[in-house]
């Protein structure tokens, strides 16, 4: 019998996710990987001190890294020095590394809400009335205030990014695992946006969600593309989430999840046999 590959699995199942229940997920993943690795779960916080002992680590609900920055700063520390394999690796350029690379798209013209970090932009943004801000480290959006343009004056823009409150129709998000699609969900109606249900997308969807995939140039992982549709029908990138995505398996089809499992089981093969080295990490 060959011998298995051991995983550490990083969750937070406690965490107290608003809507939702991330510790369902994690039981569920878990019970279907034990199938074809040795696993063991652990909180964020233990990380650093375990890895040693396993093959590779999978990052999945560890909640924000903002409640554990300096025990996630050793754990990325130690997992670059000791060549740990790490699921996903550490050199997403989304979410993984702050929000700052909204500028970087809104900069590079992407389809994305678009986003400064000081005021002499102010004349980069399409008019309105009311903005977000955001914190640029802000995760699950704890941090986010809406300001009106007649305050924008007295803001505060340390670490903070700004965008104009977008008028949309809905939100979806597209799931990937490596470069290939699994599945979308969306909330249709925007004031229960944790009510998910199956979206069917087009091939314009599709086209849009890839061009931010590819711009990750991660090889391996889970990653969201989270966007809006706004009232004139274009869709907007909101988020990638490229650390610890939350999969909402839940409102997923059943055949959904079950190829999702399939498509990360067979992921994770490749990304143990391969070494896993996308390239060096991204700063933190």
């Amino acid at each position: 019998m060959p011998e298995r590959s051991s995983i550490l699995y990083v969750t937070d199942l406690a965490y107290p996710a608003r809507g939702r229940r991330y510790c369902d997920e994690d039981i569920l993943l878990t019970a279907r990987l034990r199938e074809h690795f040795d696993l063991a779960l652990c909180h964020p916080k233990d990380a650093a001190a375990l890895m040693s002992g396993f093959d590779a680590v999978v990052v999945r609900n560890s909640g924000p890294v903002l409640h554990y920055r300096q025990q996630y700063d050793e754990f990325r520390q130690r997992a670059a020095a000791r060549g740990t394999r790490v699921y996903n690796p550490l050199t997403g350029r989304g979410d993984m590394a702050g929000k700052g690379y909204l500028l970087d798209l809104t900069a590079a013209g992407f389809p994305v809400i678009p986003t400064i970090d000081r005021p002499e932009d102010l004349g980069l943004l399409p008019p309105a009335d009311r903005y977000l801000a955001k914190p640029a480290a802000g995760a699950d959006s704890i941090g986010l205030t809406p300001v009106d343009r007649a305050d924008l004056p007295r803001l505060d823009w340390a670490g903070l990014l700004l965008q104009p409150l977008v008028d949309f129709r809905y939100e979806v998000s597209f799931y990937f695992v490596d470069h290939a699609f699994q599945y979308a969900l969306y909330a249709p109606d925007p004031s229960r946006r944790w009510e998910l249900t199956p979206y069917r997308p087009t091939p314009d969807d599709l086209a849009f969600a890839r061009r931010f995939i590819d711009w990750n140039t991660l090889d391996h992982g889970i990653q969201r593309v989270d966007a809006c549709r706004t009232t004139a029908g274009d869709l907007l990138l909101v988020e990638l989430e490229d650390l610890n995505p939350y999969l909402s398996l839940d409102a997923a089809t059943p055949q959904q999840r079950e190829d999702f499992v399939t498509a990360l089981t067979a992921s994770l093969h490749r990304f143990l046999r391969t070494g896993g080295d996308d390239s060096r990490p991204a700063p933190a």
